[in-house]
C-alpha cells in the first residue's frame, strides 16, 4: 500500500509539469505579440524543456514502481478505445497527407478575394497563352526593398502561364557582376528573358510585365541614335563625359543604339525612333538643325541635354540648338545655374516634385539630382502640349552671377533683382499635337553621364525620357479591377490576452477535464 502511495506522487508531478508547460507557453505567446518582455527569454525555453522532462519522468517512475498496474492500464478497455481512436487519427492524417501530396504535384489556384485581386486581366491571359517560348523573370531586389507584392504578381503570372513563365529573385548588392551584365540600374527592376532576347521592366506590376512580354513577342528593332560631331558625350569609352552606362540600359531594353554624325551622314535614318543630344560643346550647324526640324515634323523624337553656359562654353548667341527649341517648341533655357540650399554642394540641384506624366509616373518619388543645372521655362504655343517634368524646392534659385559660385569666400546668396526665384523646372517635355513629334529638354547633361547615372533615380529619368520620345512608353492598357475598401481593427491588449488564454489554457484544460470525467464515469460503471 505504501508503495502505491509513493507511485501516485509521480503522476502528480507530471500533472504539475503539464500545467507549468501550459503557463510557459502562454507567456511565450504574449511575448511573441509584444505584450510581455521577460528579463531572461532563455529561462522560459529552459522552463519548458524542464517541464517536458519532468512530465515524462513522472510517468516513467509510475510505470517502474507499479509495472503490473501500468500493464493493466495499457491493456484495459479505455486503452483499446484509445487505440481505435489512434488508428482512426493516423488513417485521417494519411488521407490528408496523400491529398496534400496530390495537390502539390497538381497545383490548382482559386482566387477567393472579393475583388479578384489575384486574377489576371483577360489581356494578361491572352499574352501568356501567346508566348512562343518560356519567359524567365529575374527580379533584382535588395534587402532594402520589400518583395511581397512583386513575389505575388510573379506567382500569379506563373500560375496562369501553363509552364511558360517562371521567376527568381537576385540580390543586386550580392551579385554586382550579374547586375552590370543585365544593364540593371536601381533597385526593384525585373529582367525578362525569352530565348536570346531580353527586356528590362521598371516595376513589378501586371501592366509593366505585360509591356515587357509584348516587346519580347514582337522583337521589331527599336533604333535610337546619339548625335556626335559637336563635342557630345562619348558613347564608346567609359569616362567623365561618357554615356556608356545609359547605352547598357538601352541594350537591356532591346534597343539598337547607334552614333549619328549629321555632318557626315547628311540624313537621319528612317528607323530612328529618337535622336539624343547629350552635352554638345559646339553649336549645331544650320544643316543639322534643318535635318532635326524635318525629322520632328514627321513625328520623330528628340531628347536634348543642354548644360549651362559655364560648362558648355556656349553663350546664348552661339547656341543654335537652344535658339531652335525656343523658336519652334517654346522651350526657354535660362542663362543661370540652379542653387539648391538643401544640397551639399548647393550646385547639385535635387528634383523635389514631379509632374503627372508618363516619364515621371514610374519614378515612385525617387530623387534625381542635377549637378550644375540650368533652369527651363516655356512659352505656350498653339498645338503644343508642354509639361514641366521636375521642379526644385521653393528655396532654390537660378544664380546668374557665375563668378559668385567660383569664389571661396562667403556663400552665394539670392539676389532679388538678378536671380530667378524657385521653384524652378529642370526638365520639360513637349508634344506637337499635329505632327506627333516629341521633344524632351533637360537643363543638364552631367546627371546622365557615367559618373552620376546610377545615383538615385538619374538613370530612370533619362531612360524614361528616351522611351517617351521614342513612343515606347505605353503599349497596353489593362482591364481595371474593382477596388474593395477594407478596414482592419487590430485587437487590443485585453482581446489578445483572451485569445491566448483560450488557445493555450482554456481549450487544453477542457480537453483534459473532459477526458478525466469520461474516465471517472466509465470507472464507476466497472
Amino acid at each position: 500500500m505504501k508503495k502505491e502511495k509513493v507511485a501516485l506522487i509521480a503522476p502528480l508531478f507530471s500533472l504539475l509539469a503539464l500545467i507549468t508547460a501550459i503557463v510557459v507557453l502562454f507567456l511565450k505567446g504574449i511575448q511573441a505579440v509584444g505584450l510581455y518582455t521577460p528579463a531572461n527569454p532563455e529561462a522560459l525555453t529552459l522552463a519548458l524543456q524542464i517541464s517536458g522532462a519532468v512530465f515524462i519522468l513522472g510517468l516513467a517512475i509510475y510505470a517502474i514502481i507499479l509495472p503490473e498496474k501500468t500493464r493493466q492500464i495499457l491493456t484495459g478497455k479505455n486503452v483499446r478505445y484509445g487505440s481505435n481512436l489512434l488508428i482512426i487519427s493516423l488513417a485521417f492524417l494519411g488521407i490528408l497527407g496523400s491529398l496534400n501530396y496530390l495537390a502539390y504535384k497538381n497545383p490548382q489556384k482559386w482566387d477567393l478575394t472579393a475583388e479578384k485581386s489575384h486574377t489576371l486581366a483577360p489581356e494578361s491571359i491572352e499574352i501568356l497563352d501567346a508566348l512562343p517560348e518560356k519567359v524567365m523573370a529575374i527580379a533584382f531586389f535588395s534587402a532594402n526593398t520589400p518583395i511581397d507584392f512583386a513575389e505575388q504578381i510573379l506567382l500569379d503570372f506563373k500560375a496562369n502561364s501553363k509552364g511558360k513563365f517562371d521567376y527568381q529573385f537576385v540580390d543586386p548588392d550580392l551579385n554586382p557582376v550579374e547586375v552590370r551584365e543585365a544593364g540593371i540600374t536601381g533597385d526593384g527592376k525585373i529582367l525578362l528573358k525569352m530565348g536570346n532576347r531580353q527586356e528590362i521592366v521598371p516595376a513589378a506590376s501586371e501592366q509593366e510585365l505585360l509591356r515587357g512580354m509584348l516587346r519580347l513577342i514582337n522583337p521589331n528593332e527599336r533604333a535610337v541614335y546619339f548625335l556626335t560631331g559637336d563635342g557630345e558625350y562619348d558613347t564608346e569609352t567609359l569616362g567623365e563625359r561618357a554615356v556608356t552606362l545609359a547605352l547598357n540600359s538601352l541594350y537591356g531594353k532591346n534597343y539598337t543604339v547607334q552614333p549619328l554624325n549629321l555632318l557626315a551622314e547628311n540624313a537621319i535614318p528612317d528607323d530612328a525612333l529618337s535622336v539624343i543630344i547629350v552635352g554638345a560643346t559646339n553649336p549645331l550647324s544650320e544643316k543639322e538643325i534643318a535635318l532635326l526640324d524635318a525629322y520632328l515634323a514627321e513625328g520623330g523624337g528628340l531628347v536634348a541635354l543642354i548644360d549651362p553656359t559655364p560648362i558648355s562654353e556656349l553663350n546664348a548667341e552661339e547656341d543654335s540648338l537652344a535658339a531652335y527649341l525656343a523658336e519652334t517648341w517654346g522651350v526657354l533655357l535660362d542663362d543661370n545655374i540652379i542653387v539648391d540650399p538643401s544640397s551639399n554642394p548647393p550646385s547639385d540641384a535635387v528634383a523635389y516634385s514631379y509632374a503627372l506624366h508618363p516619364i515621371t509616373e514610374k519614378m515612385n518619388n525617387i530623387s534625381v539630382y542635377f549637378p550644375f543645372a540650368r533652369s527651363l521655362q516655356f512659352e505656350e504655343r498653339e498645338n503644343l502640349t508642354q509639361t514641366s517634368l521636375a521642379w526644385t524646392i521653393d528655396r532654390a534659385w537660378g544664380e546668374s552671377d557665375f563668378s559668385a559660385l567660383e569664389s571661396d569666400g562667403e556663400p552665394v546668396a539670392f539676389d532679388e533683382e538678378e536671380d530667378l526665384p524657385g521653384p524652378l523646372a529642370m526638365a520639360i517635355s513637349v508634344e506637337n499635337l499635329v505632327t506627333k513629334g516629341r521633344v524632351v529638354v533637360f537643363g543638364n547633361a552631367v546627371f546622365a553621364g557615367d559618373e552620376a547615372f546610377e545615383a538615385y533615380g538619374n538613370g530612370d529619368f533619362f531612360i524614361n525620357a528616351i522611351d517617351w520620345a521614342a513612343e515606347q512608353e505605353d503599349l497596353l492598357n489593362l482591364t481595371p479591377k474593382k477596388q474593395v475598401q477594407r478596414t482592419f481593427l487590430p485587437p487590443n491588449d485585453f482581446q489578445l490576452i483572451t485569445i491566448l488564454l483560450g488557445a493555450i489554457c482554456l481549450l487544453p484544460s477542457m480537453m483534459i477535464l473532459g477526458g478525466f470525467l469520461a474516465w471517472m464515469k466509465r470507472k464507476k460503471r466497472g
